[in-house]
């Protein structure tokens, strides 16, 4: 890393990139964006730095053309934000996901949600709208409302949401709107998802707010689970 401050190196390997090729997968822009989500402060030559290294070039080879190029795609990138771990993720899904269960054994379409504030579960709640009759009674805005209420506060800035499928326009709408922190959602749901599957709301630069968006975590867990209840009902 001939171009890289030790600081760099260091953060780098915070983020697991260990190689040109690992920042060449995950792309130099989100790295770069990634270096301030640590509370870096690095200026632009450190990310023409990090293309030349991804790129096994020499720094005077990144020109005129290809900086423009990269500040181009700097102004255009979403928002990033750095996950908690793996095994955290899984946790807090698997209190979603046992909302879910609850939902299911209510005669519910299984999803459930948790809220999440500094590594604790604030609120949690699963779907309801037949029992309440109220179509959208889905389990992100019941758990919203319940951490609104707990919080004190309509906008939930600092907190997290675990929803055990991928939401559709409505929720996605009430997350953006309550300025969540990152969305974590374990399945993917074809017909009315809107965080990548008919389309992504939260990768629109439009909106004044940007959720960070992860996907596919214990995503079998909940596959299964809309299976075997979907099944049923066939």
């Amino acid at each position: 890393m001939n171009y890289l401050s030790p600081n760099i190196q260091n953060a780098l390997n915070q983020l697991g990139l260990a190689t040109p090729q690992d920042i060449a997968n995950m792309g130099v822009v989100k790295v770069f964006l990634l270096l301030k989500e640590l509370g870096l402060t690095p200026t632009k030559s450190v990310l023409w730095r990090l293309d030349a290294f991804s790129r096994g070039v020499s720094l005077g080879e990144i020109d005129d053309t290809r900086k423009q190029q990269l500040s181009g795609s700097l102004k255009a990138h979403l928002p990033v934000a750095i996950f908690p771990s793996v095994a955290k993720m899984q946790h807090f899904m698997s209190i979603a996901l046992t909302e879910a269960q609850k939902a299911a054994q209510q005669d519910e379409v299984p999803v459930g949600a948790v809220v999440v504030c500094q590594d604790k579960v604030i609120a949690q709640a699963h779907n309801t709208s037949e029992k309440d009759g109220i179509a959208f009674h889905h389990a992100e805005l019941n758990t919203l409302t319940i951490a609104a209420k707990i919080c004190g506060k309509s906008r939930l800035c600092d907190c997290d949401i675990y929803i055990t499928l991928e939401p559709c326009l409505m929720c996605a709408g009430a997350i953006l709107h309550a300025r969540i922190r990152r969305l974590i959602f374990a399945a993917f749901e074809p017909k009315t998802g809107v965080a990548g599957s008919i389309a992504n709301i939260f990768a629109d630069k439009k909106f004044n707010h940007h959720t960070a968006v992860l996907s596919g975590v214990c995503e079998k867990e909940a596959q299964n689970m809309l299976k075997a209840f979907f099944s049923v009902r066939r």
